[in-house]
């Protein structure tokens, strides 16, 4: 299971009821933000999920609404927070961008924190035993823009009660079984992972996509997610603006989600132009199953079945 809790989910500038871009993706104790607009560091506090293990920051493209939060997070994460480095993951120029606001913040020369910026390339950009975290190319205004997939690796479950059969203990041996290694009980008798362990099941995929002009190129990277997040800046009769300041409509998120077939489309980077009604409206005529974001929603990702 993934987590995922939205902290600004306005287009292009902050509204009353909306702030800039920024979503938290949570992993077992690993956490992600995606993102950092401006005032994040305060919606992180007023969401009560704070700076904690908040130590990679994911970024979709370098535009200051998705970028611009960082010299006031990386300040306060210098100046008092617990935390000894953080890495920022994104396409060159978004780093690059990120690199001209932290000589804003903390002069020329090297940062008095410890900063690791990591560039990205289509695939792999970050891998854990249980999460992989892939970055796809995503076509926007200007080079670099990328969208992320959350992709748990596939796991076979134990079954407790053919290890309670088998006098298989709690503890070291049933971990063992877990990782694929056979065991030899203080009987004797040994048991091998086949014995204890279901079928394989497949993980959760959660696919992440910010501004974007175009969703012909993202079908397959995000085919099957269980969950997509993609902007919807435009509706249907705006198509040509669309087009004009490279973004989508709400009508092309869902078109994209049906096409795909993911399971839940949930949209967000909303206009103050439009209504939640209007856009969900457009959006579930084609797609039903559909949630458009507000700030501090937060959902459960899960593997269909």
């Amino acid at each position: 299971m993934i987590e995922l809790a939205f902290l600004g989910t306005s287009a292009s500038a902050p509204s009353v009821r909306r702030g800039l871009s920024a979503a938290m993706v949570s992993h077992r104790d690993r956490r992600f933000l995606v993102d950092c607009g401006e005032g994040t560091q305060r919606q992180l506090l007023k969401s009560g999920l704070g700076f904690k293990r908040l130590d990679t920051i994911l970024l979709t493209h370098g535009h200051l609404d998705h970028i611009l939060g960082l010299g006031g997070l990386i300040s306060t994460f210098a100046r008092w927070e617990a935390i000894e480095d953080v890495r920022i993951v994104g396409g060159q120029w978004a780093l690059d961008r990120v690199r001209s606001l932290m000589e804003v913040v903390f002069g020329t020369g090297e940062p008095p924190y410890s900063i690791t910026y990591q560039a990205v390339a289509p695939g792999p950009c970050l891998d854990y035993d249980d999460l992989q975290v892939i970055a796809f190319p995503v076509r926007h205004r200007g080079p670099g823009c990328f969208g992320y997939l959350f992709e748990e690796r596939e796991r076979r479950p134990f079954l407790v009660e053919k290890a309670e059969a088998l006098g298989v203990p709690p503890g070291p041996e049933r971990a063992a079984l877990v990782r694929g290694e056979a065991v030899t009980l203080a009987s004797g008798v040994v048991v091998t992972p086949e014995e204890v362990l279901g079928p394989s099941r497949k993980g959760t995929r959660l696919a992440f996509v910010g501004d974007t002009a175009n969703t012909g190129m993202l079908l397959e990277h995000v085919r099957g997610a269980d969950t997509l997040v993609i902007e919807s800046t435009y509706v249907d009769a705006e198509r040509d603006l669309a087009r004009r300041f490279g973004h989508i409509t709400a009508g092309e998120a869902a078109r994209l989600a049906r096409d795909a077939n993911v399971t839940n489309l949930i949209l967000t980077h909303i206009s103050r132009r439009h209504s939640d009604t209007e856009v969900l409206a457009e959006a579930q005529a084609v797609f039903p199953q559909t949630s458009v974001a507000r700030d501090f929603d937060s959902f459960r990702v899960s593997a269909a079945d």
